[in-house]
């Protein structure tokens, strides 16, 4: 259920017997669950365009609210800020409804939209680093709520499988070959630099390696078999850190510059014909009003280079235009580094320009921060190289590994392995989303790895911590009536209808850590339910009520571990 619009409904009716219809309301849930479960703070804002008395206002509200099927209690606090507090019968029935749906009371949105969501996109080159961690969890953990919340969501992998450097490295590639008939690319980062010395010192491989370049984009078939062969076993690396992670991602999703490569020319002179670019120095140039600098001069937004090359700018104007009228996208998400604003701003603006992206559609940018070492600088290794997201992923394993063993020495190999690895990779992924994504954080493998605070490893070990309890529970059942007295029962039973509502604004603003939140407070408030209120102990109804809220509770976190790319044990 959507427990805040349900709230705010009965304020609504509220306000208007108060004779304030007109104004906004202003509900959020209470900072302390002391006074209430939510506080309306619109009265004073209404009071004062009224020029009426505050308190007094505000005890028209909550007088009207006196009596509802919804709220229990509503008191004036403060200078005009009225606590309402849920009925226990409200609460019960609609916990009752969550227990029994396989969705956990959450219903799918009944306006639903054909999401693309651009997110990773690795440049095929080399092989995968830590900075290209963000993009792939924080893309996939949204495209995750979007699709349970009911929209068709359409994955896309925008690989950077295109332009001059693959013309050094398919020359390299031919070299090794001939020298080794049994070579394999075993490891892209070794093979690219070794490359690069070769370009850069060999004025003659440098030749042969342009050669190619102008064979690569003219379409030769040798030439582009060989890209192919690089192309595809650049993916297959890719592919297993996906697949480490967890991720979505499937080859299918990938969809590289090289996709868009026909339609760059046709897309700078539809902006010709259509008077946004003009030739500018040779190059072919959309001068944006809306992006003026100090001096007042529009911005240059470069869409063809002078000789006739084309840049990131081209291939996004192709690759936009492609997902609105190929794909059919109602909603375009891109889940890029921050450092990329400008551009994308600029992107949306040229596209809205040139009827690209018509205005029932909507183009985002999902910027996020940096990953920062302690010493807060961007996360490198000791020697200060970039670390491949395959070699930290396998530590993040094998440091929970040896952590689990040391909590439970009794456990095989084969079993502490199986738990560490989804410690390991969940304790990584949730130490960034459980972060703003536009903020830049600190990677510390103690802090994500620990027990205890908003990490991974609480929340699992919170979801087994109620597994243990069914495992001795015996018979219950979970259609009987559920019955809420204690007020950590009711405290409870309310935070767990909030589950939609949150997914909502995931949804809505792409900001996982909202999701994260939530589970780590259901998490903390099970834990202090468990401790005030004994289930197995209890007794008739009230053991069995309090059954009912483990077991919401557990598929609470289940499922919203999921949607973060998460998984659970039943054992730790």
């Amino acid at each position: 259920m959507n427990l805040h619009q349900t709230v705010e409904h009965e304020a609504a009716t509220a306000f208007a017997a108060a004779g304030i219809a007109d104004s906004p309301i202003v509900l959020q849930p209470t900072k302390n669950a002391e006074h209430g479960d939510f506080q309306i703070n619109g009265v004073m804002g209404a009071a004062k365009k009224a020029k009426q008395n505050p308190r007094e206002l505000a005890q028209k509200v909550a007088e009207a609210l006196a009596g509802n099927a919804v709220i229990e209690s509503a008191e004036v606090a403060g200078p005009g800020f009225i606590n309402l507090r849920l009925r226990p019968e409200f609460l019960a029935q609609n916990i009752q409804t969550a227990l029994n749906d396989a969705r956990f009371g959450v219903e799918k949105t009944d306006k639903p939209q054909t999401v693309v969501i651009d997110y990773s996109s690795p440049n095929l080159a080399k092989e995968m680093h830590v900075g290209h961690l963000r993009s792939s969890i924080i893309g996939d953990s949204v495209s995750r709520v979007l699709a349970f919340m009911g929209n068709t969501v359409i994955r896309q992998n925008h690989v950077g499988d295109w332009g001059t450097q693959f013309g050094m490295l398919v020359a390299y590639l031919v070299e090794q070959q001939k020298d080794n008939a049994a070579f394999e690319l075993a490891d892209l980062e070794q093979f690219y630099r070794a490359a690069k010395v070769r370009f850069d010192e060999d004025p003659a491989f440098a030749d042969t390696a342009r050669e190619y370049v102008v064979k690569l984009q003219g379409g030769d078939e040798t030439v582009l078999a060989l890209w192919k062969q690089f192309v595809d076993i650049s993916l297959s690396h890719a592919q297993a850190v996906y697949d480490t992670l967890g991720l979505k991602l499937r080859p299918e999703d990938v969809a590289g510059e090289s996709k868009y490569n026909d339609d760059l020319q046709p897309v700078v002179d539809d902006l010709v014909q259509k008077g946004l670019a003009v030739e500018d120095d040779g190059a072919k140039v959309v001068f944006l009003d809306e992006f003026k600098n100090k001096e007042g001069e529009p911005a240059a937004f470069i869409v063809q280079k002078q000789g006739g090359g084309f840049l990131y700018a081209s291939t996004d104007l192709a690759c936009l235009r492609y997902r609105i009228g190929r794909l059919k996208a109602d909603r375009l998400l891109y889940v890029v580094d921050h450092r990329q604003a400008l551009h994308f701003e600029q992107l949306f603006t040229t596209s809205r320009k040139a009827g690209y992206l018509p205005e029932d559609a909507k183009a985002e940018f999902i910027g996020f921060g940096t990953m920062m070492g302690k010493d807060g600088k961007p996360f490198k290794t000791r020697s200060g190289d970039t670390v491949k997201l395959v070699d930290l992923l396998t530590e993040a394993v094998e440091r929970a590994t040896t952590l689990v063993k040391e909590k439970n020495p009794e456990l095989g190999a084969d079993e502490a392995g199986k738990i560490g690895k989804t410690v390991g990779i969940g304790a990584v992924k949730y130490a960034d989303l459980s972060k703003n994504r536009t903020s830049d954080y600190v990677f510390d493998w103690d802090a994500m790895l620990s027990f205890e605070g908003n990490t991974a490893p609480y929340l699992q070990y919170a979801y087994t911590r109620v597994q243990s309890v069914f495992r001795k529970a015996g018979e219950w059942d979970a259609t009987a009536p559920t019955v809420l007295t204690e007020p950590l029962e009711k405290q409870l039973a309310a935070e767990l209808l909030k589950f939609e509502d949150v997914l909502q604004s995931v949804a809505d603003t792409a900001y996982p850590h909202y999701l994260a939140a939530y589970l780590y407070q259901i998490a903390t408030l099970f834990s202090r339910f468990y401790e005030a209120c004994p289930i197995l102990k209890a007794e008739g109804a009230s053991r069995n009520s309090r059954l009912q809220l483990a077991k919401l509770t557990g598929d609470t976190l289940k499922q919203g571990l999921d949607l973060l790319g998460i998984d659970v044990l039943d054992v730790m």
